[in-house]
């Protein structure tokens, strides 16, 4: 797999013309869909429910890469396999008993992430780090789309990177928010591996090329 990997936030996408903003999708070289779910509860935001995403589904065949903002993850694993998630990241800060999330989603057939907040120390997952799939280091404060980029995230992505060494882990290294440009090639050099992108690509005047450049920027 070409690293890094460019997944599109559709939190940022046209709601009026999703259809038309899939198949644009579909012609870039991104290869994940980040699909934000929030609940009201666990961060101050509602979006997209079951159907909507179950809709999606129908409109790409790219990798589903559902991030559960939401409380109790842990009730809804099966529906989201059932409508399409290919990638599952639930909070460290929503999960009472995390590995046995991490186990239930994996056990229903999707990768497995977790997402951690900018509060939140990289050391709290040592004990999980080994069993998951991905980290998605939050750059913002979940909740709302084109917020500005936390700088911290660089420091923690350094760390990130050598706890999953040190732990002989595979998980790779997700960045969430104000990801655009500007920063994708420092963070990319840092250790991530996956960059998600909002604003920056829909909010471009031409988002094929954006999401081309964000590939290239990373590697140079």
């Amino acid at each position: 797999m070409n690293f890094p990997i460019i997944a599109p936030s559709v939190l940022s996408a046209n709601f009026a013309n999703l259809e038309a903003d899939f198949k644009m999708l579909n012609e870039s070289e991104a290869e994940f869909i980040h699909i934000d779910v929030m609940d009201g509860v666990f961060v101050p935001n509602i979006s997209f429910g079951l159907p909507v995403i179950q809709a999606m589904k129908k409109l790409s065949n790219k990798t589903f890469d559902v991030h559960l903002m939401i409380v109790e993850p842990q009730n809804y694993i099966q529906q989201f396999k059932e409508i399409g998630a290919d990638i599952l990241t639930v909070h460290y800060e929503a999960c009472t008993h995390l590995h046995r999330t991490i186990q239930a989603i994996k056990n229903a057939g999707m990768k497995a992430g977790v997402a951690i907040n900018p509060h939140t120390n990289i050391s709290l997952l040592e004990d999980i780090v080994a069993d998951i799939d991905l980290v998605c280091v939050m750059s913002v404060n979940p909740g709302f789309g084109g917020q500005s980029f936390i700088e911290n995230t660089y420091k923690k992505v350094e760390k990130l990177k050598d706890l999953i060494t040190k732990n002989k882990s595979k998980a790779l290294i997700e960045i969430d928010g104000g990801v655009g440009l500007q920063n994708a090639k420092q963070l990319v050099a840092a250790g991530a591996n996956i960059l998600v992108a909002g604003n920056a690509v829909f909010k471009s005047e031409n988002p094929i090329e954006t999401i081309a450049q964000l590939k290239l920027v990373s590697r140079n």
